[in-house]
């Protein structure tokens, strides 16, 4: 199955990914911004998210992501992941180095880690919600766990929006992704790590991490984010986004 996706663009690859708190309209201002900066810009919905339907079987998110970019025809792009997608970032780049030109990462997840205390009283508190078919306090819990205080109303609806349809598509779940363990020591891809000063402890100290896990990574932490910068701030992270892959073009 090819991801449900857009595309449009002409220029060096860019490839979003989104968290899985959201979907691919995560990214509406950071996809306009890159379109007309001279991108060819890639989003899709990864299974049981937005307009892509559950998956029937095992699967493998970062191999989907790898088939779409081979259904598209792009020997190699750069991915700008956001929290799980960062993950599906880096396990993509890890297992086709040639194939990822840049890494601009937000707020990511890491392959291999193991939630603390907090990420496991949140997944308990969440998945009790759901059992008890409290599905608007669970989105509601989404909502304020992952977005830092200075997001406005906006923002807060479109998390809502978003998080409501991944609960509804996924209601019916049988499998999930395959969690796969991989070797990030070989990602020789320029990589930008940011961190929300407002987010999740244990979550800023995986991207404060993650750049001595890397041969060429800097940690950049944005004082006013929570865990969604993107959503929080979506055009100033357009301009950080689209700084840092002109840094990263000019270098090559």
């Amino acid at each position: 199955m090819i991801l449900s996706h857009d595309v449009t663009g002409s220029g060096p690859a860019v490839v979003l990914l989104h968290s899985s708190v959201c979907d691919r309209r995560m990214w509406d201002v950071q996809w306009r911004r890159l379109v007309d900066a001279g991108y060819r810009v890639v989003r899709c919905d990864f299974r049981g998210f937005g307009d892509s339907p559950l998956a029937d079987g095992p699967y493998s998110d970062a191999g989907d992501v790898l088939a779409l970019i081979d259904h598209l025809g792009i020997a190699s792009a750069a991915l700008v992941g956001s929290s799980y997608g960062g993950r599906i970032a880096l396990t993509v780049a890890a297992l086709r180095p040639a194939a990822v030109t840049s890494l601009a990462l937000l707020a990511p997840a890491v392959p291999g880690h193991q939630p603390g205390e907090a990420l496991r009283a949140f997944g308990a508190r969440e998945d009790a919600l759901i059992e008890a078919g409290d599905i608007e306090a669970a989105v509601e819990l989404n909502v304020e766990t992952w977005l830092g205080p200075e997001a406005g109303p906006q923002a807060r609806e479109s998390v809502r929006r978003m998080q409501r349809r991944a609960f509804d598509v996924q209601a019916d779940a049988t499998v999930g992704p395959e969690r796969e363990e991989v070797d990030l020591s070989g990602i020789a891809a320029p990589t930008l790590v940011v961190g929300g000063a407002h987010d999740v402890p244990e979550l800023r100290e995986v991207a404060a991490g993650l750049p001595a896990r890397l041969p060429n990574a800097r940690h950049l932490e944005l004082p006013w984010a929570g865990h969604l910068p993107s959503v929080e701030r979506p055009e100033e992270t357009a301009a950080l986004v689209l700084e840092f892959l002109r840094e990263t073009a000019a270098a090559r």
